[in-house]
Formats: structure tokens, C-alpha cells, sequence
């Protein structure tokens, strides 16, 4: 296998355009594409993270419920790497989200904490 990087990462949402809004004005990616496909009645929404990384979000009209909580077997969380920890804390707090509150990685001595999305999928900020 010669597998080079991770492509993408898709995220089915409850809410399409307040995952929308979260996903671009909260956490500031930047769309690269948006297409609605009417035979499936789903947005899909292509989101960039820095130029290097591609977020999908999708919503389906029946899609089914997941655990969501970051210890659910599966996949447990989506990380992402920040380099002030206090800022973004802080930033999402002004956004009106509530994050808890920040722990540093026994292993690693790096600050960390988890929030969520709209549909309530665990999300990780992790200072570089």
C-alpha cells in the first residue's frame, strides 16, 4: 500500500445549513465547492482547512443516529492542530460554543480539549 496522506474526512449533518455556518463561520474553513444533488435531495459541501485538507459535509434526509461521544467505539474524535490554545478556547466561547475546559495530554505535556458540532460529534483542539 502506498497510501500518502489522509483525502478527506465526511460528515453527515442533521442541520445542513447550520453545520454550514458552524464549519465555515465558527471554525473558519473555506468552501471550496457546494452541489446539491437532487436525485438524493443532499448538499454536499467540499470545505479546504489551510490548503491542505478537505472536510465533506453532507445531508441526507434519513439519515440514521450514531453514538456521539468520544470514548463510542468507532471513530472517537476529529482532531485539529492550533497554536494558541487560549485563542481558540476563547474565540469558540465568543462564538457560543462551550468547550471543556482545557487538559494537557499526559503523554505528550500538550494543552488540549474536546467540544462539539451541531450534531453533537466530538471535536479536538490540539495546541502544536
Amino acid at each position: 500500500m502506498f497510501i500518502t496522506a489522509v483525502h478527506h474526512i465526511a460528515i453527515i449533518t442533521t442541520n445542513y445549513q447550520v453545520s454550514k455556518t458552524f464549519y465555515t463561520e465558527v471554525l473558519g474553513f473555506s468552501i471550496i465547492a457546494e452541489t446539491y444533488r437532487a436525485e438524493r435531495d443532499s448538499y454536499k459541501l467540499d470545505l479546504a482547512i489551510n490548503g491542505l485538507y478537505q472536510i465533506e459535509l453532507f445531508s441526507f434526509p434519513e439519515a440514521k443516529e450514531r453514538a456521539s461521544y468520544p470514548e463510542a467505539k468507532g471513530l472517537r474524535h476529529l482532531a485539529f492542530a492550533v497554536t494558541d490554545i487560549k485563542a481558540v478556547f476563547g474565540h469558540l466561547q465568543q462564538k457560543g460554543i462551550t468547550p471543556q475546559p482545557i487538559r494537557v495530554d499526559g503523554l505528550t505535556g500538550k494543552k488540549f480539549f474536546f467540544f462539539y458540532d451541531p450534531d453533537g460529534q466530538p471535536l479536538e483542539m490540539y495546541e502544536q
